[in-house]
C-alpha cells in the first residue's frame, strides 16, 4: 500500500488528586473525531482540531469487580480495550500481513501516555494488550507450513546515548547506532530476545523497568526526559514447494519523553543552550515531521533531518518509510497545563499530514542469502583495498586539505562501519542458513535466563524491606532491598568492606548508613560522618528506629520507602499509598515551602508545581558542586510579580528561579527555571564524564563550565508605589523599603510622584478630583521622583542603579549609576503623561503600582586565601550556618510586600473619603440641633428633610477663608520658634492666613460663587453662618493642632505610604 497518512489518534486522562484538589478546571472538549481546547484566560472561542481518533478518558467511568475501569451511562468512555481495538488490533493485522508498524505516544510529562502505551494494574495498555493478542493468534494457527519467531528488544535514549534495558552492562557512552542499506538504522549489539509467550514479554519488560529504574538513579536522569522502545521482530516462515520464504515484520512501540517545551521554561536566554540536548530528540521529531509533511504536501526538495538525532534515526522508517505508523497523543484536560496541552495537539495535527509508503516485508529465503553474501564479498574488498566505501551526506567529503592524522581517523571510522555492516549481515546469513543453535534451542536459552532471574521468592508480603520511589509510577515499586538478621550494611561498591546493599551516585558514602534488625524493629543510623541521609524529609543525625511507610532518602536522590508487613502501625495522617509526589512535598515543607493548595491563585499553583519539582534538582547540582568542588552553592527563589523587572501593565504570576552563589566572593546569580535546567543537564553530562575518568572535565575552560556565570549587576530589591493616590489628584511621598525576594529589608529608596503640568509644574495644592471617572477624555501628567537610597550591605558599593518602567512603556527608565557610596543621592526626575486617560489608565492606577528595581555592581573579586582553602562542603556548611534561617511558610504564597503596600495605599485613601463623610454627617448634626432650637411654631419639617437631603447628595465644595484670630495664634508660634525673625505672615493675603473647608448643602452652590468673586477666598462671617460657632471652633481647634506639628517650612503636604503627613510639610486642614 503507498500513500496511506499516519493515523493520528488524542486521548485525555482524568483529572489528578492534585489537579482536583485544586478546582482545575476543563479545558479540553470531545465530540466523536473532533477535538476542543478552550483558553482559561481568555474569552475568545475554543481551538478546534481533528483527528483520526478523539478519546475521551475523562469521566463517566467505574471500575468493575477486576479492577478494569469501563463506561458508565452514555458510554461516552473510552476505556483500554476500546483504544487498542482501534489501534493496537491494526498494529497487529499489519504485523501478521508483513508491514512494519510503529505506535509513538506523544506528550507533556504527566499527560498519560504510559497508561495508554502500558496502563497500569489491570487496565493493561496498548504494548501488553498487542503481545497477548498476537501470541493467542499463533497459538490458534492451523498451517501445519508455517511457523513463527518472535524476538523482543528493549532500549532507551537519555541524552543521545542509548542503553540496552535487557543488559545489565552496557559500555561508557551506550550502544553505538549503524546504518545498513538492508535495514537502515540499527542499534549495534542490542539484546534481541526470542520469546516463545506473552508471559515471557511480561517478564522482559518487567525487568527492562527494573533497569530503567536502577539506571535512571544512578545517572541521575529524570526518566521524563527518557523515551523507551520496544522493538518486536515478528517472522513468519513459510515452506512452498519452492523453498521457504520469511514474511517479516518489525513493531516499534514508542513511547517518548516528556514533551514539555524549552521556550516555555525560559532556557532561551542560556549562553550554553547549544550545547545542552535537553528536549533535542524531540525538537529534531519535530522538524522531521514539519518536513514530512511539507513533503506529502508536493513540496519534495524538502530535506528531512533524520540524522540530527539518535531518535529520529531509529525512528526513519516508523515516519517517512517503510511503515504503517500510528500517533497517540496524550493531553491533559487541566487549565494549569493549557500551553504544553495546545503544543500537544498542533504537533499531533502536523503528524497527520505525512503519508507513508509501507511495502510487505516477503522475499525467498535463498534469493535473501544470495544478496547478502554478494553484498559481503563486496564488504570484504573494501576492507582490502579492492574498493572504496560508498560515503554519503556529510561523510562524502575530499579529502584535500585534511592532515595525516585527520585521513587515517577517516580511514579508522569507514573500516569499524564496514565491520558493522560485515557482522549485521553475517547474523542476518546465519539465521537464514539454520547455522548455530536452532529457533527452539535459542528459545529455551532465553527461557531459563529469564526464569532463573524471575526465581525471587515473593518476600514482600512477609518480610520487611525498603521499596523504591520514583516520578514515574511505572518506575516505582520496581527494586527491593531486603534486611538480613543484625546489620545490613548501605554503600558504595568501591568501600573496604563490601555493603550489602550497593548504591551509586551523587553524595553516596562508601559506608553510607547501616540498618540493624532486633528482632521486630529495625534501626537506621548514619554509617560515616556526612553521610546524608532524609527520613520524612527531616536529616538522619543519630539512630533512628523506623516505622511502616516512612520515606527515605539516601544522598540527592535514592528515595525508598519503609514496609514492615509484620508491624503495619504508622500515622493516620498518612495516604494509603505514598509516592513520590507526597515525599517530594514533605521535603518542600522541611525547607519552609507551603505546599498546601487552599486558596491558591492558578498562578500560584503553577509556582508551587515547579517549587516541587525543582527542589529535588536544586539538591541533585549542589551534590555535583560538592563532588567536583566548583565553589558554587544553589538554592529555589521565588520572585513575586511586583519584584520582576517589567511586570507592570501584565498578568505575571510568582516566578520560580534558581539563585546561584559563588561561596569564595559572596557573587550572586538569578536563573530562569529553564535556564537552570539547560545548566543541571550540562551538570549532569559533566558529572557523568568525570565518573567515566575523563581528566579533561577538572580542566574544561570557564566558558565552557555550566558552573560558570559572567559576573552581571545583581537585583538588590524592589521597592512599589501604589498609584491611587494620582487617580485622585493626590501625590505620594516616603521613604520605602527595598525588599528582597525573601521578602527582608535591604534599605530604602525616598520617592515622590506626583501629578503635575505638563512642563512638570506642581498643580495647586488644593486640586483634588471627586470621582477618578472625571479624568476619562482628559490628558494627565504626573512626575516621577528618585531622591535618594540608603542600602545596607557594603559589597553593593560598587555601584547602585535603580530601573522602571511605568505603566505599558516597553522602555525602562533608569537613573545614573552611583558609585562608592550606599548613600546615593539621585536626584532623578521624569515626567510621564497620558495624552488621553482611558478607562485602562483608570485602571492602573487603582491596581497596578510602579516597580523600583534596585541593582548593585558585582565584580570578579579575588577571595579571601583562607576561603581558597576549604572545600565546597565546607563552604556551604559555613554558609548555613552563617544564614539566618528565615521561614517561608507564609511568605511563598500569602500577602507580599507589595500587596501589603496597595492595602496601605487604599487605606490612605478611604481615610480622605472617610473625613468628608464625617464632616458631611457633622453638616447634618449641626443643622438638626438648629432645628430642635426653634421653636415648635418654627419648625418645618419639610424644610429640614431639604436640608438634610442637600447636604447627603452633595458632592462638597473646597472652599477657603481668612481666619485673622488664628493667623495671630499662627504667628505667635514662629515668632516663639524663631525669636527675632520678621516674616511676612501677619499678611492676610498670604496662604498661611487660610483655612481649607468643605461645604455641604443648599448654600453650596451660592457661597461658591461669592468664592469665584473673591479670588476662591469667604469671609469669616459667611463660614460661621454656615458652620455655627461649634463648628468653626473645631475648624480652629484642628488647623492649631496640625500648625504646632509644622515647622513652617512652606513645603506642600503630601501623603505617605501610611497615611502620617510628612515632616516638615505645610499646614493645611483638609476636611
Amino acid at each position: 500500500m503507498s500513500g496511506e497518512s499516519v493515523k493520528v489518534a488524542v486521548r485525555v486522562r482524568p483529572f489528578n488528586q492534585r489537579e482536583k484538589d485544586r478546582g482545575a478546571k476543563l479545558i479540553i472538549g470531545m465530540n466523536g473525531k473532533q477535538t476542543t481546547i478552550k483558553n482559561p484566560d481568555s474569552k475568545e472561542g475554543p481551538k478546534n482540531f481533528a483527528f483520526d481518533f478523539s478519546y475521551w478518558s475523562h469521566d463517566e467511568f467505574e471500575a468493575d469487580e477486576e479492577g478494569i475501569l469501563q463506561p458508565t451511562g452514555s458510554n461516552k468512555y473510552s476505556s483500554q480495550r476500546l483504544v487498542f481495538n482501534d489501534l493496537g488490533q491494526g498494529v497487529l493485522n499489519n504485523a501478521f500481513e508483513g508491514y512494519n508498524t510503529s505506535l509513538f505516544a506523544y506528550g507533556q510529562t504527566g499527560s498519560g501516555k504510559s497508561y495508554s502505551m502500558v496502563g497500569y494494574g489491570p487496565n493493561k495498555g496498548i504494548v501488553p494488550i498487542t503481545c497477548d493478542e498476537m501470541f493467542k493468534t499463533i497459538q490458534g494457527n492451523q498451517e501445519q507450513n508455517k511457523r513463527f519467531e518472535v524476538t523482543f528488544s528493549m532500549l532507551e535514549i537519555y541524552n543521545e546515548q542509548v542503553r540496552d534495558l535487557l543488559n545489565k552492562d552496557n559500555p561508557k557512552g551506550g550502544l553505538q547506532v549503524r546504518q545498513n542499506p538492508k535495514i537502515g538504522f540499527y542499534v549495534q549489539d542490542l539484546k534481541k530476545v526470542p520469546v516463545g509467550s506473552y508471559k515471557e514479554i511480561e517478564r522482559r519488560m518487567e525487568q527492562g523497568t527494573a533497569s530503567r529504574t536502577v539506571a535512571s538513579t544512578q545517572m541521575n536522569a529524570t526518566s521524563s526526559r527518557a523515551h523507551t522502545v520496544v522493538t518486536i521482530t515478528f517472522d513468519q516462515i513459510i515452506k512452498g514447494d519452492s523453498g521457504e520464504t520469511k514474511k517479516s515484520s518489525v513493531m516499534n512501540l514508542v513511547d517518548l519523553a516528556g514533551s514539555e517545551r524549552a521556550d516555555s521554561t525560559g532556557a532561551t536566554g542560556d549562553r550554553l543552550k547549544e550545547g545542552a540536548n535537553i528536549n533535542k530528540s524531540l525538537s529534531a521529531l519535530g522538524n522531521v515531521i514539519s518536513a514530512l509533511a511539507d513533503q506529502s504536501s508536493g513540496n519534495k526538495k524538502v530535506l528531512v533531518p533524520y540524522r540530527d538525532s539518535v531518535l529520529t534515526k531509529l525512528l526513519q522508517n516508523a515516519l517517512g518509510g517503510n511503515s504503517k505508523t500510528i500517533m497517540i497523543a496524550a493531553l491533559s484536560p487541566a487549565d494549569i497545563n493549557y500551553d504544553e496541552t495546545l503544543s500537544t495537539l498542533r504537533y499531533a495535527d502536523r503528524a497527520k499530514k505525512i503519508k507513508n509508503k509501507a511495502v510487505v516485508n516477503e522475499n525467498p529465503v535463498d534469493r535473501l542469502i544470495r544478496e547478502l553474501k554478494e553484498e559481503n564479498e563486496k564488504l570484504k574488498q573494501m576492507m582490502t583495498g579492492g574498493g572504496q566505501m560508498p560515503l554519503e551526506g556529510s561523510q562524502a567529503m575530499s579529502q584535500e586539505g585534511l592532515s595525516a592524522e585527520e585521513i587515517d581517523k577517516m580511514r579508522k571510522e569507514m573500516e569499524e562501519e564496514i565491520r558493522a555492516q560485515l557482522m549485521a549481515n553475517q547474523e542476518m546469513l546465519a539465521g537464514a542458513e539454520g547455522e548455530g543453535p536452532s529457533w527452539e534451542e535459542k528459545l529455551a536459552a532465553a527461557n531459563t535466563e529469564s526464569m532463573t532471574e524471575a526465581a525471587v521468592p515473593d518476600r514482600k508480603n512477609k518480610e520487611a524491606h525498603l521499596t523504591n520511589l520514583n516520578e514515574d509510577p511505572l518506575l516505582a515499586g520496581v527494586v527491593f532491598h531486603y534486611f538480613k538478621d543484625g546489620e545490613t550494611t548501605i554503600g558504595r561498591k568501591d568501600a573496604d568492606v563490601k555493603p550489602d546493599v550497593i548504591l551509586s551516585g551523587l553524595s553516596i558514602m562508601k559506608n553510607h548508613a547501616v540498618i540493624t534488625k532486633n528482632k521486630a524493629e529495625y534501626e537506621l543510623r548514619p554509617g560515616m560522618p556526612g553521610a546524608k541521609t532524609k527520613v520524612n524529609g527531616a536529616p538522619l543525625t543519630g539512630p533512628l528506629t523506623l516505622t511502616h511507610k516512612d520515606r527515605v532518602l539516601f544522598g540527592s536522590n535514592h528515595m525508598y520507602v519503609f514496609c514492615n508487613p509484620t508491624k503495619k502501625d504508622s500515622s493516620a495522617d498518612l495516604p494509603d499509598t505514598i509516592d513520590w509526589e507526597f515525599a517530594q512535598k514533605e521535603i518542600a515543607q522541611a525547607k519552609g515551602f507551603d505546599t498546601g493548595a487552599a486558596g491558591l491563585t492558578k498562578d500560584q499553583q503553577i509556582a508551587q508545581e515547579q517549587v516541587l519539582e525543582i527542589l529535588p534538582m536544586v539538591s541533585e547540582v549542589n551534590a555535583v558542586s560538592e563532588e567536583l568542588d566548583k565553589h558554587r552553592t544553589f538554592e529555589v527563589v521565588l520572585v513575586s510579580a511586583a519584584a520582576q523587572e517589567g511586570a507592570l501593565g501584565t498578568q505575571k504570576g510568582t516566578k520560580v528561579m534558581v539563585k546561584m552563589k559563588n561561596l569564595l566572593n559572596g557573587n550572586t546569580w538569578l536563573w530562569e527555571r529553564g535556564k537552570f535546567m539547560n545548566r543541571r543537564f550540562l551538570v549532569q553530562d559533566l558529572y557523568q564524564r568525570w565518573l567515566d575518568g575523563d581528566e579533561d572535565v577538572q580542566k574544561i575552560k570557564k566558558e565552557e563550565d555550566p558552573f560558570w556565570e559572567p559576573t552581571e549587576d545583581v537585583l538588590i530589591g524592589n521597592a512599589n508605589v501604589f498609584l491611587q493616590s494620582l487617580a485622585y489628584g493626590l501625590d505620594f511621598d516616603d521613604r520605602l523599603a527595598i525588599t528582597d525576594y525573601k521578602g527582608q529589608e535591604e534599605g530604602s529608596i525616598s520617592v515622590h510622584v506626583a501629578p503635575c503640568t505638563q512642563t512638570g509644574k506642581p498643580l495647586d495644592e488644593d486640586y483634588f478630583v471627586d470621582n477618578p471617572s472625571e479624568l476619562l477624555g482628559k490628558p494627565y501628567h504626573f512626575k516621577v521622583s528618585i531622591r535618594s537610597a540608603e542600602i545596607k550591605k557594603a559589597r553593593f558599593s560598587k555601584g547602585i542603579q535603580i530601573k522602571y518602567r511605568v505603566y505599558t512603556n516597553e522602555k525602562i527608565t533608569e537613573t545614573k549609576m552611583i558609585k562608592g557610596n550606599l548613600s546615593p543621592k539621585f536626584n532623578h526626575s521624569e515626567i510621564f503623561t497620558f495624552s488621553s486617560v482611558t478607562e485602562d489608565h483608570l485602571l492602573f492606577f487603582d491596581n497596578q503600582c510602579i516597580t523600583f528595581s534596585v541593582y548593585g555592581v558585582q565584580e570578579d573579586s579575588v577571595a579571601d586565601p583562607k576561603l581558597n582553602k576549604m572545600s565546597t562542603k565546607e563552604l556551604r556548611q559555613m554558609e548555613h550556618f552563617q544564614t539566618p534561617s528565615t521561614n517561608r511558610r507564609g511568605t511563598v504564597f500569602s500577602l507580599d510586600s507589595s500587596e501589603t503596600g496597595q492595602l496601605k495605599s487604599e487605606l490612605m485613601l478611604l481615610q480622605k473619603k472617610f473625613d468628608r463623610l464625617e464632616q458631611k454627617e457633622k453638616r447634618m448634626q449641626e443643622i438638626c440641633r438648629e432645628w430642635e432650637k426653634k421653636a415648635e411654631a418654627e419648625k418645618d419639617f419639610d424644610g429640614l428633610l431639604r436640608s438634610v437631603s442637600a447636604v447627603a447628595n452633595s458632592s462638597g465644595t473646597k472652599l477657603r477663608t481668612r481666619v485673622q484670630v488664628l493667623n495671630r495664634v499662627l504667628l505667635g508660634y514662629r515668632l516663639m520658634k524663631k525669636p527675632g525673625e520678621s516674616s511676612g505672615d501677619s499678611n492676610p493675603g498670604k496662604d498661611d492666613d487660610t483655612i481649607s473647608v468643605y461645604v455641604f448643602g443648599d448654600e453650596e452652590d451660592s457661597m461658591q460663587k461669592v468664592a469665584t468673586q473673591n479670588g476662591g477666598v469667604l469671609s469669616h462671617d459667611l463660614i460661621k453662618r454656615h458652620y455655627g460657632d461649634k463648628g468653626c471652633r473645631s475648624l480652629l481647634q484642628q488647623k492649631n493642632a496640625v500648625a504646632a506639628k509644622q515647622s513652617g517650612a512652606g513645603q506642600k503636604k503630601s501623603v505617605s505610604q501610611n497615611g502620617v503627613p510628612n515632616e516638615g510639610s505645610k499646614a493645611c486642614v483638609i476636611i
